[in-house]
């Protein structure tokens, strides 16, 4: 893997949209310590967080973004808000829309269970966002993600099956909910359009299927591991993914909860740096 197609993410320094997600550094922190350590490309982060201009003017270049919207209920229209969003991507040269299939609620620790015609609504407008953002010089990658319509095995499946819209490989939210990353990108390398490396405690992440804990608490409890630290066989992954021609981007994305501001050099800055580290020796 070269080191151009690696870019970071806010949500490695705990920056994250869901309400009250501990304490959120300011952008300018988070940039300067992503420039300590040679990271020339980034994720916008939550809406606004990292805006086009502001990662120009700091020769950043913008990957593009994760955008949660509901897709599953017939009488709501998606487009216009994603259409907004793919707006200010094209604008900074942003060319990958990350997108959630939101569920309406804030947060990721409970979910709504989705009807039969909530799913056929859910499955067209996939398409429907992929070809807009196609027209638009953007990649739409969906983005398997705990807590919202689409998080396990079968849910994943169905979108492969249903839609033809591309994936976001996410190695953290997929073992959560309970797919192996290694093995899918194993059988479906050819849809795997954005990639997010995370490690993973398998064991805290089976708390957290079995309902034992929730997923912000499990984040908070050190779910997300130090690359090599966990249980994700990211090797394997990213050679199976090369192997197979993928050439598009490795975002390092680490969830974090932050209590309190770190000191300099500490905290989320020196947990990318490790990860980083790791991505150099292979």
């Amino acid at each position: 893997m070269r080191r151009n197609r690696i870019a970071g993410a806010p949500i490695s320094w705990g920056v994250c949209e869901v309400p009250g997600w501990g304490h959120q550094l300011t952008p300018e922190r988070v940039l300067e310590e992503m420039a300590g350590l040679s990271l020339t490309a980034s994720e916008f982060g939550p809406d606004g967080f990292l805006p086009g201009p502001l990662l120009a003017a700091r020769g950043v270049t913008a990957v593009g973004g994760f955008v949660p919207a509901v897709l599953h209920e017939p009488g709501h229209d998606p487009l216009p808000g994603v259409r907004a969003a793919l707006d200010r991507f094209t604008a900074a040269g942003a060319r990958t829309l990350v997108l959630a299939a939101a569920t309406g609620q804030d947060g990721y620790d409970a979910r709504p269970e989705v009807s039969p015609a909530g799913w056929r609504t859910l499955l067209a407008r996939l398409d429907a966002v992929a070809s807009l953002a196609a027209s638009l010089g953007v990649t739409a990658a969906l983005h398997p993600h705990v807590g919202t319509v689409v998080e396990g095995p079968a849910e994943v499946d169905r979108v492969l099956e249903g839609s033809s819209v591309g994936l976001c490989l996410d190695t953290g939210h997929l073992l959560v909910g309970g797919t192996d990353p290694v093995a899918l990108a194993g059988r479906a390398a050819d849809r795997v359009a954005h990639v997010h490396l995370k490690d993973v405690s398998a064991s805290v992440a089976a708390d957290v299927r079995a309902g034992r804990t929730s997923y912000t608490a499990a984040v908070g409890a050190g779910l997300y591991r130090r690359f090599g630290e966990g249980d994700v066989d990211l090797g394997g992954l990213v050679g199976a993914l090369e192997a197979a021609g993928y050439d598009g981007w490795y975002v390092m994305e680490q969830d974090t909860v932050l209590s309190a501001e770190p000191p300099p050099g500490q905290g989320p800055s020196a947990d990318v740096r490790a990860c980083l580290d790791w991505l150099a020796a292979r």
